[in-house]
C-alpha cells in the first residue's frame, strides 16, 4: 500500500462557516468586485458590499417565510449569479441547500427532496414548476414553493426588510465546523443517488487550503472567471465557494451555445471545465479550419505543440526547426484560439473525468495551462489537482494540503483529510461500506509516480474480465477514441466474452461540418452516417489508434454504431455526462448480443460489427 499525504497550509478552525469566508472578504476588500452580471453586451460589477448586502436582505426574507435554521431547502435552478446569491442567503438563513440538477426527471426530484426531508422548493422556472407539481402529492413535507421567473428573490428581500440585523447575525453564526452544510445527492451513475453529508469545516477548510496551493491562480491580479457547469454538482458548488474566498470576480454563463460570445466579453482568466468542453473546443477548431481547406496546417499546428509541450515537460532541448515552427503557428493558429476564450485565460482546472495528455499538452502550448484535477462528491470534489508550478500532463496531481491519498493493494485509490464528508444520508450500512477506518474508497483505481503525483487508471467496478481470464480497464480504450471529432460517446463492453468490443454514438453538433468536409451529406441523420462507410472508416481509424496503446488480448475487435444519441434526457449520462454504464449495457444488451453472435478472427484490429 502506497501512500502521500500533504500537510494542512492553513490551521483548522473548528468554529468557522461557509458564511465566515464571506464576511472574511468583505472585511478585506469591500470594494473589489466579486461577481459580473451581464447588462446590454457588458458586465455590471457586483462588490464584495453590494453581494453581502443582497444575501442578508435574501436571508431576511427567509426568516419571513418562516424557514427555521438547519431546515433543508431544495433548489432547482441553472448556473446564474442568483443561484451563489441563494446559497449564501440559506447559509446566513442558517438553514441547509439540497441542490437538484435542473435537468433532473420528476421520479429524481421527488426521491431527492423526499429522502432529504426538504421543506421547501425554489424554482428556475415554469417547466421546473410544472416538473415538481407531477410529485408534490408525493411530498408532504414540501410547504413552499417559491419561482424565481415570478421574482421570488425579489419579492423575499423586500419582505424581510424589518427583520433585524442581529437576528440574520445569530442564524448565521450558528453552524460549527462540524455541521451539515448541504446535502448533494450523487449523480446516479450506478443506481439511485445517495445524499452526501458535506459539512462546514469540509468546504472552509478545503477552501483556506486549495487557495493558499493555488495562489498564483486564484490571487493574481484581476482574477476572473467564467462559471457555467452547472453549480447543483460539487464541483462547481465548491469552486463557486472558493472564488469568494479568494477574491476571484465571477461571471455566470447557463447556456454553453453562448460561451464563446460571453468568454470574449468576460475574458476571463481561470476556467473550471469538463474534459468535454476541452473536446469541443479543439473540434470545433480543427472542423472551422477543415472547412477552410486549412486542416493540414491545423493538423500540423496541433502536432506541433503537443510535440512542444511534451519537450518542456520532459526537459528535453527544443530544437531550432521545432522553436521556429512552434513560432509560425503561434502567429496562425494559437493566438486566433487564445482570442476565441477571451485573450487572458492563463489557466484552466479540469475535472470530472480524464483530460488526456493529447488536450493537455495541446492547450499547454496555448499558453494554458490545464490543472487537471481528481475529486467525487464525497471529497466535496478536489483531493488532488495539479501545481502551478509543477504540472504533469497525464497525472491528476499530488494531494492537497490536509488531505491524504493512497492506492491499496488491489489499485483502489483512498482519501482521508478536511474534504471528505461526514455520511451518506440516512445510509448506514453504505457509509460503514465505503470507509476503511478514516479512509474513504473511492472505486478508482490509480498510481503514483516518485512525487506523489496520482495517475487515474479506472474504476474498480469497471474493470472488464474476458473469457480468457484478462482484466480489461474500459477508460485506456474509451477515452482516446471518444477524442475522435465525431464521436458523441463510446462504451466498451466484453464481461465474460470471448473478446473486447464497443458501442460507439455519433456527435450530432460535429457531424454535419465533417461529412461536408469529407465528400458527404451534411444533412445525414444519425441513422444514416451509422450506415455510411466513410463514416464507419472514421470510427475505425479511431479505434484502431486506441488499440495501438494496449495488448492484443485487450484491443476492440468489433464496433458497432448506434444511429441514436446517448443524454440525459435518455437516461444515458449523468448530469455532469459521465456514461451511466449499467444502464446502457441494459438498455442495448440486443446490440451487444449481436456482436457476438457471429465468429470473429482474433487480430489487433477492430473489425466494424
Amino acid at each position: 500500500m502506497i501512500e502521500f499525504s500533504t500537510p494542512a497550509i492553513v490551521p483548522a478552525d473548528p468554529e468557522a462557516n461557509v458564511a465566515d469566508l464571506l464576511v472574511e472578504r468583505v472585511k478585506a476588500t469591500p470594494d473589489r468586485p466579486l461577481f459580473g452580471i451581464p447588462e446590454g453586451d457588458g458586465w455590471r460589477d457586483v462588490t464584495a458590499a453590494e453581494f453581502e448586502r443582497q444575501v442578508i436582505a435574501l436571508a431576511k426574507g427567509f426568516v419571513v417565510a418562516g424557514v427555521q435554521p438547519g431546515e433543508k431547502i431544495g433548489f432547482l435552478a441553472k448556473t446564474t449569479y442568483q443561484w451563489t446569491l441563494i446559497d449564501f442567503a440559506l447559509f446566513y438563513a442558517g438553514a441547509i441547500m439540497v441542490p437538484v440538477y435542473e435537468t433532473s426527471s420528476p421520479a429524481q426530484i421527488q426521491w431527492i427532496l423526499s429522502d432529504s426531508g426538504a421543506v421547501g422548493l425554489i424554482t428556475e422556472s415554469a417547466a421546473h414548476a410544472e416538473s415538481f407539481q407531477t410529485v408534490a402529492d408525493e411530498l408532504p413535507l414540501i410547504r413552499t414553493v417559491w419561482r424565481m421567473d415570478e421574482d421570488a428573490v425579489a419579492s423575499l428581500s423586500a419582505q424581510g426588510a424589518d427583520v433585524a440585523d442581529d437576528e440574520i447575525e445569530r442564524r448565521r453564526g450558528l453552524a460549527k465546523g462540524a455541521d451539515i452544510a448541504t446535502l448533494i445527492y450523487t449523480s446516479g451513475s450506478t443506481g439511485r443517488p445517495k445524499g452526501c453529508v458535506l459539512t462546514h469545516s469540509n468546504f472552509v477548510e478545503l477552501s483556506r487550503n486549495a487557495a493558499e496551493a493555488l495562489s498564483e491562480i486564484v490571487h493574481q491580479p484581476g482574477a476572473s472567471t467564467v462559471l457555467f457547469i452547472t453549480t447543483a454538482h460539487v464541483f462547481a458548488r465548491f469552486m463557486s465557494v472558493l472564488y469568494i474566498h479568494a477574491g476571484v470576480k465571477t461571471g455566470h454563463e447557463p447556456n454553453t451555445k453562448n460561451l464563446v460570445k460571453t468568454l470574449g466579453s468576460f475574458q476571463p482568466t481561470l476556467l473550471l471545465a469538463v474534459p468535454r468542453v476541452f473536446e469541443k473546443v479543439y473540434n470545433s477548431a480543427e472542423q472551422k479550419t477543415e472547412g477552410e481547406g486549412k486542416g493540414r496546417i491545423f493538423r500540423a499546428a496541433a502536432k506541433t505543440a503537443i510535440e512542444h509541450s511534451r519537450r518542456l515537460q520532459d526537459g528535453d532541448k527544443i530544437g531550432l526547426g521545432l522553436r521556429l515552427r512552434f513560432s509560425l503557428f503561434d502567429r496562425l493558429v494559437y493566438s486566433k484560439l487564445r482570442a476565441l476564450m477571451g485573450g487572458r485565460v492563463t489557466y484552466a482546472v479540469s475535472g470530472s473525468a480524464p483530460l488526456g495528455p493529447r488536450l493537455g499538452h495541446f492547450f499547454h502550448s496555448l499558453g494554458i495551462k490545464i490543472l487537471e484535477g481528481y475529486g467525487l462528491t464525497e471529497t466535496t470534489a478536489p483531493a488532488s489537482v495539479n501545481l502551478p508550478g509543477k504540472i504533469k500532463v497525464g497525472t491528476v496531481g499530488p494531494a492537497l494540503p490536509g488531505i491524504g491519498l493512497r492506492v491499496a493493494d488491489d489499485g483502489e485509490i483512498q482519501v482521508k483529510g478536511v474534504n471528505v464528508f461526514r455520511e451518506y444520508w440516512k445510509n448506514p450500512d453504505a457509509t460503514a461500506e465505503a470507509f476503511d477506518g478514516e479512509w474513504f474508497r473511492t472505486g478508482d483505481l490509480g498510481s503514483f509516480d516518485d512525487d506523489g503525483y496520482l495517475t487515474i487508471t479506472g474504476r474498480k467496478k469497471e474493470i472488464i474480465v474476458t473469457a480468457g481470464g484478462k482484466n480489461v480497464a474500459p477508460a485506456a480504450l474509451e477515452d482516446p477514441i471518444r477524442a475522435n471529432p465525431i464521436v458523441g460517446q463510446v462504451v466498451v463492453v466484453g464481461d465474460q466474452k470471448p473478446f473486447i468490443s464497443a458501442l460507439v454514438t455519433l456527435d450530432p453538433e460535429m457531424l454535419p461540418a465533417w461529412l461536408a468536409t469529407h465528400g458527404e451529406s451534411a444533412d445525414l441523420t444519425l441513422e444514416q452516417a451509422a450506415k455510411n462507410l466513410t463514416v464507419r472508416a472514421e470510427v475505425q481509424r479511431a479505434i484502431d489508434e486506441a488499440n495501438s496503446r494496449v495488448s492484443r488480448a485487450e484491443s476492440i475487435r468489433k464496433f458497432t454504431i448506434l444511429g441514436t444519441e446517448w443524454t440525459e434526457a435518455t437516461g444515458h449520462l449523468t448530469p455532469k455526462l459521465s456514461i451511466k454504464r449499467a444502464e446502457i449495457i441494459k438498455d442495448f444488451a440486443h446490440e451487444i448480443e449481436d456482436i457476438y453472435a457471429a465468429p470473429v478472427s482474433t487480430t489487433n484490429i477492430s473489425v466494424a460489427g
